[in-house]
């Protein structure tokens, strides 16, 4: 990277809507080949920031250089003659279109009067080819998966020599194995020189790919380092203004009754899984991807059959080959994906958030209006939510206010267990400090939960306990009493590089 030419400046910008300050002064410098991280949470400023620069809104005040040249940038078409180009989180292409007319969609190549078919494909061809992306450019956007999709994006930018490249969220809907393909690439758009403003809330990834951090917290920018000069406690406490201590909140005293015991669970992903959960206790499940640790949850909760084991609750042993009897023993599941199992995105916040409950209001065809409206003032209050009001399409909030409504749902149902599958994921740095000290509050007041994360910060500072899963059993279980949980350790059980001795013979 030429650590020498900037190649863009945003300075000292500002922006209000309706009296409203948005952007406070804020300032932004991008050398040509680096990989900028913009982080901050909903709110922040970033997406503002970054429309200004794109064209769709416009500055009140400030300046913006491109290449050593004041420019405005008034238009998204202002933008691209500046080799400037936003790759959205929500993906835009026009589904029934190929991918070669959905590149040069609105900019068409001409040949007289006519469309130069075969020029925008020859071109539309190389640009996809540049990112390793196989597939004909005949090919119907609508066959091609989200990755794939995405990268036709960044293709969208190349054919237009773009130089500066706003990638926002880009692994938010692509699995970990498309993720890394896509971090190849980028790599390789660096080495042309090309710069890249990286939006992500995702700690891993972003000082695995990034050169520096910028770090936006109301309209303002709060922090900006190089990436081996920082790290993720920093990140974090510059993004909410509170140290990491506060961000996880206190650690609450471990009960010492057994409430769940698992005995033996077998099936197809586990092998052999046996534990047991405390009254009160935040136990964290740690594991790879594809470690078991969602099919055990699954299991539990009776949407996986089991094959052979047993479960037992308060010390008697119940039956929980289906959801609803595991409901009907006392405990809930809010599943790792929330928009396709958690939710009805396209229903209202007072509907997901009473739909475990409506015998406690519903009496023959009568309505308690009275009672269901307790029930949800209670919730969406004691859970902060944020929200227009109770008959908002869930589908409009964020994805940490989602998330409260999920756990609002199960609260409402009172369950004695409650198995959390990656409560954090897809929601910003915010957010994720309101669930943890939700978590805390709910475990101070008898909740028992099973952690499911994929964030070994997340897991080492809430748990009481970790589980470690490898391949479907259970290769270790750390007592946050007996010994400082230690990253390294956790990593070396899940990697199945070490196994503690009582589960050697669980194979």
């Amino acid at each position: 990277m030429n650590n020498e030419k900037t190649v863009l400046k945003m300075e000292h910008i500002v922006k209000s809507f309706y009296g409203v300050n948005v952007l406070k002064d804020v300032s932004l410098y991008l050398k040509e080949g680096e990989i900028q991280a913009l982080m901050g949470e909903n709110g922040a400023g970033k997406s503002t920031l970054m429309k200004i620069l794109g064209g769709i809104y416009s500055k009140d005040s400030g300046k913006i250089t491109v290449n050593g040249k004041e420019v405005e940038i008034k238009t998204p078409l202002a933008a691209r003659e500046l080799h400037i180009c936003l790759v959205h989180q929500e993906i835009s292409l026009v589904p029934q279109l190929s991918i070669a007319d959905n590149i040069f969609l609105g900019s068409e190549l001409k040949r007289g009067l006519l469309e130069d078919k075969k020029a925008m494909r020859e071109k539309a061809r190389e640009a996809i080819e540049t990112l390793e992306l196989r597939i004909p450019v005949t090919t119907k956007v609508y066959k091609l998966s989200v990755a794939q999709q995405q990268l036709v994006e960044i293709a969208k930018a190349l054919v237009f020599d773009a130089k500066i490249i706003v990638l926002d969220e880009p692994t938010a809907a692509i699995s970990e194995k498309e993720a890394e393909s896509l971090f190849v690439y980028l790599k390789k758009l660096k080495e042309k020189g090309i710069s890249i403003i990286y939006i992500s809330h995702r700690m891993e990834e972003i000082f695995r790919v990034c050169d520096s951090i910028t770090i936006m917290r109301d309209g303002l920018v709060v922090s900006n380092k190089r990436a081996e000069e920082t790290d993720k406690s920093e990140v974090i406490s510059a993004m909410v203004g509170r140290s990491i201590t506060d961000f996880f909140g206190d650690n609450h005293p471990q009960g010492t009754e057994d409430i769940l015991e698992v005995k033996g669970l077998n099936n197809r992903y586990l092998k052999n899984v046996s534990f047991t959960l405390k009254k009160g206790e935040i136990l964290g499940f740690a594991g790879l991807v594809g470690a078991g640790r969602t099919e055990l949850a699954r299991a539990i909760f009776g949407l996986d059959k089991a094959d052979s084991g047993e479960i037992f609750l308060n010390g008697k042993k119940i039956n929980c080959s289906k959801p609803y009897e595991a409901m009907k023993c006392g405990i809930g599941l809010i599943p790792e994906d929330r928009k396709q199992s958690g939710l009805f995105l396209e229903k209202s916040i007072s509907y997901n958030l009473t739909l475990l409950v409506l015998r406690k209001f519903i009496k023959g065809i009568f309505v308690n209006d009275k009672k269901r409206n307790e029930i949800i003032r209670e919730y969406s209050e004691k859970l902060s939510i944020k929200m227009a009001g109770v008959e908002q399409h869930c589908a409009q909030l964020s994805g940490g206010n989602q998330q409260k409504v999920v756990i609002s749902k199960w609260l409402a149902y009172g369950p004695k267990v409650l198995i959390m599958d990656e409560p954090t994921r897809g929601v910003d740095v915010g957010a994720k400090a309101e669930i943890y000290h939700l978590i805390n509050d709910l475990a101070n007041e008898g909740y028992s939960i099973i952690m499911i994360s994929s964030e070994l910060p997340e897991i080492i500072n809430m748990s009481s306990r970790i589980v470690v899963m490898h391949e479907g059993r259970i290769t270790g279980i750390l007592d946050g009493k007996e010994t400082e949980f230690v990253q390294e350790e956790i990593m070396n059980y899940a990697i199945g590089g070490k196994v503690d001795e009582k589960y050697e013979n669980e194979k």
